[in-house]
């Protein structure tokens, strides 16, 4: 009796090879470093900024350095204009995109009762309607690609809320239900939607948060550390894979332990 030999495959080396991803807000901060993953896993990146040109024109060069291929847009994602004017730019150079990372978000804290109209719509335009418009402009290539992903980048702020952030912890809450919704809505396709809910991380955000404050975020997390960018990708990563195939309409956490 022959015994059966199984042998085991090797991991893809370039997981997202033939895929165009769009990665808002990517000129820094946890879109920086998930533009710079999708290219190491052979994905055409689209490098989406607002108003750092200079920044998003540095990620595509060592995108490029590394042999893959890149393309920068500018577009303010709150504008709905602006958001139709790059998915023509982004069609036109690379065609129908595969992958949608909305990341894209601002914040402008401020206790409730000090909160402006302005502020509170500043901040849902961009990172809630920013979401809206960048699928809305996206949903058929999701939709007709062989392996649609739709990923939401939110927030443990919008599980937990935070104090000064009613503005920020309802434009993340939001897209909890958002990503749910259309996660039924893409399922017919067999594309996917996923939300990403990082904790407190090293970016730009924190750094305007005194010292003070921040120590006090920080003894309230298990793994008593915040969390790099790089601590993000990998999920986000998975989740712009085959290997998530099957994921849809989850919400995931990655906060060092924080309860919600």
């Amino acid at each position: 009796m022959s015994e059966t030999t199984q042998r085991l495959e090797p991991l893809d080396p370039r997981p997202l090879a033939g895929r165009t991803c769009l990665v808002t807000g990517s000129s820094r901060g946890i879109g920086r470093e998930i533009a710079f993953e999708f290219a190491r896993c052979g994905a055409d990146v689209v490098v989406n900024y607002r108003r750092s040109d200079a920044a998003a024109e540095a990620v595509k060069e060592v995108i490029e350095e590394d042999g893959e291929t890149a393309i920068t847009v500018g577009a303010d994602v709150s504008d709905p204009d602006a958001v139709e004017r790059m998915a023509r730019e982004i069609h036109d150079e690379l065609g129908s995109i595969d992958v949608l990372v909305n990341n894209a978000g601002i914040t402008v804290d401020r206790k409730f009762e000090e909160m402006s109209y302005d502020d509170w719509n500043r901040v849902i335009d961009t990172n809630l309607g920013g979401t809206f418009n960048c699928t809305k402009a996206f949903f058929d290539d999701i939709k007709r690609a062989d392996a649609g992903r739709l990923i939401n980048i939110s927030s443990v702020v919008g599980q937990q809320g935070n104090y000064g952030q009613a503005n920020y912890a309802t434009s993340k809450g939001g897209l909890f239900a958002f990503t749910r919704t259309l996660a039924l809505e893409l399922a017919r396709y067999d594309s996917t939607a996923n939300c990403v809910a990082p904790g407190f991380t090293e970016t730009d955000m924190l750094e305007k948060v005194p010292d003070r404050v921040r120590e006090k975020i920080q003894a309230r997390i298990p793994l008593d550390r915040f969390a790099d960018p790089k601590d993000v990708v990998g999920m986000v990563r998975y989740l712009a894979s085959d290997e998530s195939s099957y994921m849809t309409g989850q919400v995931l956490g990655i906060n060092g332990g924080l309860e919600w």
